[in-house]
């Protein structure tokens, strides 16, 4: 089975490492296929995404890496693209100058009048914003992150849809919701339609085991059930913002995707084809 990670930040945004010292840890790990992804808000900034200035350079970076290493790693370069309405958003035309392989479309922002959050925040910072922008009101805050989802896969052409239940991140020290109420999964189950809808990838995202803030992957079980209903194609992502930590629970990524109930693995070849591996 080929190791790929498509999902891999670079010293460029909030990562470590360059393009080049991550390609080499990853034939180390005995990778085929490393996609770069670094955030994006293009053509605007944050403090973690790339700077304006740099998309030139970031992109020469990764190819000098795919040169250097040909033959022995398939280097691809690509974006995590947040999508913020009227602002940014994951879309191969909006990218077009920029000629990426992929584009993950991601929701990190939710902006109301009364200023942003993050939904990765930390607890304290969430909870914070929580009662500032919506009254303390977790659901609501929750409801519109689907919704924002929803609008994403409607409005933008990507590739792979990133940690698609994100907004679980701090639920399990804030109890921000009960993922077995009626709501919460109704919300699943439109975001689940508007994935297969929108015929993109959903990534089997191991980050938050990484970083020690969740004990699980993203998608839930539930969500990964209601993907592989509706013939969502994934892939198995680090969300690596450390080298070391390229394949981290890539175990548990497997295991996630059986139980859901998938045999097969997608992966992504330099000209945006999709093809597929049996999960080993």
């Amino acid at each position: 089975m080929l190791k790929t990670n498509y999902h891999t930040h670079t010293s460029f945004c909030d990562g470590k490492g360059t393009p080049t010292e991550i390609a080499e840890i990853a034939i180390n790990k005995g990778f085929s296929i490393l996609g770069f992804s670094s955030h994006s808000m293009y053509p605007f900034a944050s403090t973690w995404h790339i700077a304006p200035r740099e998309f030139s350079a970031y992109k020469e970076s990764v190819m000098q890496a795919k040169s250097a290493y040909s033959g022995r790693l398939q280097i691809l370069y690509g974006y995590e693209a947040d999508f913020v309405p009227g602002l940014t958003k994951p879309d191969f035309d909006c990218y077009k100058s920029l000629a990426p392989d992929y584009l993950i479309g991601s929701v990190h922002y939710i902006i109301t009048k009364n200023g942003r959050l993050a939904v990765d925040y930390s607890a304290d910072a969430l909870k914070q914003k929580l009662d500032e922008l919506f009254d303390g009101d977790s659901k609501k805050m929750t409801q519109e992150y689907f919704a924002l989802e929803r609008e994403m896969l409607r409005t933008a052409s990507f590739t792979i849809i990133g940690h698609a239940d994100l907004v679980r991140k701090n639920n399990t020290k804030l109890m921000l919701f009960d993922e077995n109420d009626g709501w919460y999964r109704s919300e699943l189950k439109a975001t689940a339609d508007a994935i297969a809808r929108a015929g993109v990838i959903a990534e089997i995202n191991t980050g938050a085991i990484a970083r020690g803030t969740l004990d699980s992957v993203y998608p839930s079980a539930e969500f990964l059930s209601l993907l592989h209903e509706r013939g969502v194609p994934i892939t198995f992502s680090s969300d690596a913002h450390y080298p070391q930590l390229l394949d981290c629970a890539f175990d548990r990524a497997k295991a996630a995707a059986r139980s859901a109930g998938y045999t097969e693995v997608a992966y992504l070849t330099a000209d945006r084809r999709v093809k597929f591996q049996k999960i080993d």
